[in-house]
């Protein structure tokens, strides 16, 4: 189940079909009216038959999500960490090249001591690659080419530019010879795509 749903919502007396979309602190919805919930602003959240209701300070929203309302519900009142989100793992070895946001380093450096900087270890599990426009995206291929077996490379970029967006970032990474396999918010201002490498070519 994405987290994109088409569907119905109610908010004060406003109804109305469109999609809803649960990202990492918040709920939007687009439709004939729009709305952005963040979490931190709901006073109660509920699952009931089918439908998502979540009291905020100016009204009642209620998205009805059939089946999904129960998971979104659970997503909503435990978040998953940016780390458990992004997969690392206790101990594993990481390198990281580009300039990645010190909450993220300090995250990484609380889980690993295993952490390679502006080089790539030759037996990385994870990189995790910082691109901030779309010329950085030119060392992918040696980036590629280092990489061995299962290891994953996070691209994160900057979210919402036009000098970067998401189909550079895709199509830079799929002609280094790579497979797109997951998209995460990074942060407030970044987006994190995963590339691996494909099983025929392991």
């Amino acid at each position: 189940m994405g987290n994109e749903m088409s569907c119905k919502v109610r908010f004060g007396k406003q109804e109305s079909d469109g999609k809803a979309l649960l990202e990492t602190s918040e709920i939007l919805f687009r439709g004939d009216f729009r709305l952005k919930i963040p979490f931190s602003t709901i006073k109660s959240a509920k699952a009931v038959d089918g439908e998502l209701r979540l009291q905020t300070a100016e009204g009642l929203a209620v998205f009805q999500l059939g089946a999904a309302a129960e998971k979104w519900y659970e997503k909503i009142l435990h978040p998953k960490s940016r780390i458990e989100k992004l997969g690392v793992k206790h101990g594993a070895r990481v390198s990281l090249l580009g300039d990645l946001d010190a909450g993220f380093l300090a995250e990484i450096g609380k889980l690993t001591k295993s952490v390679s900087k502006s080089k790539i270890a030759a037996d990385s599990e994870w990189i995790f690659f910082a691109a901030d426009s779309k010329e950085d995206l030119g060392g992918l291929s040696k980036i590629s080419k280092s990489m061995k077996g299962a290891a994953a490379l996070w691209i994160v970029y900057p979210k919402g530019q036009k000098h970067i967006t998401e189909n550079d970032v895709l199509a830079a990474g799929r002609k280094a010879g790579l497979k797109d396999v997951k998209v995460v918010g990074f942060s407030a201002t970044h987006t994190a795509l995963k590339f691996v490498i494909p099983l025929s070519k392991r």
